[in-house]
């Protein structure tokens, strides 16, 4: 059952965002009823901050190879083409990865060592009702093109 999308779309079931901020929250709100010692505020900051950084860069730049090949950043709206440059030569979901990068920088950078428990959810989530619906929905779509994309470039990383 499709929950957003039109007919040339996946037809995903949650923005991702929401998937991993859903994780984010569930394990702040357990960090707050039963916290855990996380590491020392420098530690954090570093690991946290630098994280962060990469995964913004990454969601930046495949952001704007979007808008250059005028095709949609929300899995929701139709795909025009399918990008084979920059960081999706090495990851066909490079947006997915960033997204957990931040993910796991925010947890790290606020001490929520409760939200590390819930990142692989929020990654299987994104997997079977993401990812898979994506994949089904480029293939049917570009055919021949997109499948020999598949075979050259990991799903992740």
């Amino acid at each position: 059952m499709k929950m957003f999308g039109t007919n040339d779309s996946p037809g995903i079931y949650a923005p991702p965002p929401l998937v991993y901020a859903s994780g984010l929250i569930a394990g702040g709100v357990l960090t707050w009823l039963y916290p855990i010692a996380a590491p020392a505020a420098a530690v954090r900051i570093v690991i946290g901050g630098g994280l962060i950084a990469v995964g913004l860069t990454v969601l930046l730049s495949v952001y704007i190879a979007m808008r250059r090949a005028k095709t949609n950043i929300e899995p929701w709206r139709p795909t025009t083409t399918v990008i084979e440059s920059g960081f999706y030569a090495y990851s066909r979901n490079p947006i997915y990865v960033a997204m957990a990068l931040v993910y796991f920088g925010i947890a790290a950078l606020f001490g929520l060592i409760w939200s590390l428990l819930f990142l692989p959810a929020c990654l299987v989530f994104i997997h079977f009702f993401q990812i898979l619906p994506e994949e089904r929905y480029l293939e049917a779509k570009f055919g021949s093109s997109y499948i020999a994309y598949r075979s050259r470039v990991r799903r992740w990383i």
